[in-house]
C-alpha cells in the first residue's frame, strides 16, 4: 500500500525555499513532513504562478528523495472553497486511479489557507478517507485527531454561496409562516421554493405543483392553504388519476337525483364540498380531455352544474394542482389545454427530487427516526433505533427515485428488521429495494409499433443523462458538458434548455 501525501503550496514554504533554514520558517510545513515522514510520494497542489511553483519543487526535491507530482489549479481567490473543494477533490481522485482504491493519504493541513484546511478536514471524513497532519517549527509534525464525524451531506451547504436575490425575496415576505415548518429543508432549491410559497399563500390565486412521485406535492399544497386566509376552511384532496373517466364530472361537481341510472339521491361534489377552501387537484394530467373542458369553464365562471340540474351553482374555491407530469409538455403533445394550463399555473412550483436538495436527506432521516421511534415505542420487542454514520452516509448518497415517501418506507423497514438498537450499513443496504431503472427495457430494442414515439425517448434518454451529468459535477457545465462529450458549455446549455432539464 503506497503512502501519499497530499497538500497545497503555502506562503510559509515559498519563503522557506527562499530563504537558509535558519529565516525563522524552517524548512516550511511541507519540507518538515517530508523529511520526517516516510512517504512514497508527495502530490501539492499550486495556484501560484508556474515558474515560481516549479522553483519550489526544485528546491523541495533536494530536500528528499521521495518523487514529488506538481498539481496546478486555478483560483479566482484563496478562500473560494467551492473551487477549492473541486481541485482538491480532483487530484485525489487522479491519486487513487494510479495507486489503486487502497492507497493511504495523508492532508497537510499546515500549508495554505483556513478554507483549504477546512476542505481537507471535510474530505478525509466523507470522500477520501486520509490521516491528517499539521506541522509548526517548535512541535514538529504530528497527527491532528478529531472527536467527531462530518457528513457528507454537508458539503454542499458549506460550497453553498449567499444567494442575494433569495435573501432580497425572503425581505418582502410576511412573517415566517409555521405552517411550512413541516416542509423538512436546507437546501438552496427548497429556500428558494419554500419563499416563494409563503409569498403566494395569502393570495387567492390558482396554483400548479409539478414534481415527481413522492417529492411531498400535497404536503405544499397543505401548508399553502394552512397559511392563507381559508385556513380553518375546507381542503379537499382529489386524485384525478384514480377517477373513472366517466364519473369525473359527478365527482368533481355532483349530480341530481335521478341524473343516471344509480343516481338515487342528490349527491355534492368536491367543488362543493371544498367551497370557500382550497381544493387541491392531485395528478391533474391524467383528467381527460371532455372533463379538462368542463373544469375550465368552471374555473372561468365560478359556478358549477351539477350532472341532470340546469341552475348553475357559484362556488369560491382556490384550486391548487399538482402533477408529476411535465405539462407544458403535454400541451404541446395536446394531451393538456393549454388555455387550462395557464388558469390553474398562475403560480407555478416545481418540487426538486431529493437528489436535487443536497444537505435535505440528513435532516429528513433524523426527522424520520424520531417519528419511527416515536410510533413504534408501544409495540411488542421495539428496541429504540439510532443509525450508525457509515448507514446514514450511504442514505445520502443514494439516488432515491422514489424520493422522500421511499426514504421513509426504506428507514421504517430497516427499524422493523434490525433486531439491534443501531442500525447498520449492511441493515440499510438490505432495506433498499431495487430501483425501476434497474430493470428498464432496452432503449435499442423496442418495438416501433403504433405507440412508438421518438422524440418522447430521446427527452427521455438525454434527460437522464444530462441529469446525471449535472449532478456528478455539482452544476458545473463546463465539466458536464466534457463527460457528455459535448463541445463547450454552451452547447451543454443549449441542450439542457432544449431537454427541459433544470
Amino acid at each position: 500500500m503506497k503512502s501519499i501525501l497530499l497538500c497545497w503550496i503555502g506562503l510559509t514554504d515559498l519563503k522557506a525555499s527562499a530563504g537558509a533554514p535558519d529565516s525563522g520558517t524552517g524548512r516550511g510545513p511541507i519540507g518538515q513532513a517530508a523529511i520526517s515522514k516516510p512517504f512514497d510520494e508527495i502530490n501539492l497542489i499550486s495556484d501560484r504562478p508556474e515558474t515560481e511553483s516549479d522553483k519550489y519543487v526544485k528546491w523541495l526535491q533536494s530536500q528528499t528523495k521521495i518523487p514529488i507530482v506538481l498539481h496546478f489549479a486555478k483560483l479566482s481567490g484563496p478562500t473560494n472553497f467551492g473551487e477549492i473543494y473541486e481541485a482538491a477533490t480532483s487530484v485525489a481522485t487522479e491519486i487513487l486511479k494510479r495507486h489503486g482504491e487502497d492507497a493511504s493519504l495523508t492532508f497537510h493541513l499546515s500549508p495554505g489557507t483556513p478554507a483549504m484546511a477546512a476542505v481537507w478536514i471535510i474530505l478525509s471524513k466523507t470522500r477520501f478517507p486520509a490521516a491528517l497532519i499539521e506541522s509548526s517549527i517548535r512541535e514538529g509534525v504530528k497527527t491532528v485527531s478529531l472527536p467527531f464525524d462530518i457528513s457528507a451531506e454537508f458539503i454542499p451547504h458549506l460550497l453553498r454561496k449567499p444567494d442575494t436575490r433569495l435573501e432580497r425575496l425572503s425581505q418582502c415576505l410576511p412573517p415566517d409562516a409555521p405552517e411550512f415548518a413541516h416542509i423538512i429543508h436546507r437546501s438552496e432549491p427548497m429556500q428558494r421554493l419554500v419563499a416563494k410559497a409563503q409569498y403566494i399563500a395569502p393570495r387567492s390565486v390558482s396554483v400548479l405543483i409539478e414534481g415527481e412521485s413522492g417529492t411531498g406535492k400535497e404536503l405544499l399544497a397543505r401548508a399553502i392553504h394552512e397559511s392563507s386566509p381559508r385556513r380553518g376552511k375546507s381542503f379537499v384532496a382529489v386524485n384525478c388519476g384514480a377517477i373513472p373517466a366517466e364519473l369525473v364530472e359527478s365527482e368533481l361537481f355532483g349530480h341530481e337525483k335521478g341524473a343516471f341510472t344509480g343516481a338515487d339521491r342528490l349527491k355534492k361534489g368536491y367543488f362543493e364540498s371544498a367551497d370557500t377552501g382550497t381544493l387541491f387537484l392531485d395528478e391533474i394530467g391524467e383528467l381527460p380531455l371532455a372533463a379538462q373542458v368542463k373544469l375550465l369553464r368552471a374555473l372561468q365562471e365560478k359556478e358549477i352544474i351539477r350532472v341532470g340540474a340546469t341552475a348553475p351553482n357559484p362556488i369560491d374555491v382556490r384550486i391548487i394542482a399538482a402533477t408529476n407530469r411535465n405539462l407544458i409538455a403535454e400541451v404541446a403533445e395536446g394531451r393538456f389545454r393549454a388555455d387550462l394550463f395557464y388558469r390553474v399555473a398562475v403560480a407555478a412550483f416545481r418540487l426538486p427530487p431529493l437528489r436535487e436538495r443536497p444537505g435535505d436527506i440528513g435532516l429528513l432521516i433524523d426527522f424520520f427516526m424520531k417519528q419511527i421511534n416515536r410510533e413504534s415505542a408501544s409495540d411488542p420487542y421495539f428496541k429504540h433505533k439510532k443509525i450508525s454514520p457509515s448507514a446514514k452516509n450511504f442514505m445520502i448518497q443514494h439516488g432515491w427515485p422514489g424520493n422522500i415517501r421511499e426514504l421513509q418506507n426504506t428507514l421504517l423497514r430497516a427499524a422493523i428488521w434490525t433486531p439491534d438498537a443501531v442500525i447498520q450499513l449492511e441493515d440499510m443496504q438490505d432495506a433498499v429495494l431495487p430501483s425501476p431503472n434497474d430493470t428498464k427495457e432496452n432503449l435499442m430494442e423496442l418495438p416501433i409499433d403504433k405507440g412508438f414515439h421518438l422524440p418522447s425517448l430521446m427527452q427521455k434518454l438525454a434527460g437522464h443523462y444530462l441529469h446525471q451529468a449535472m449532478a456528478q459535477t455539482n452544476g458545473n457545465k463546463t465539466k458536464a458538458a466534457e463527460i457528455l462529450g459535448l463541445s463547450n458549455y454552451q452547447t451543454l446549455s443549449n441542450w439542457l434548455k432544449k431537454y427541459e432539464v433544470e
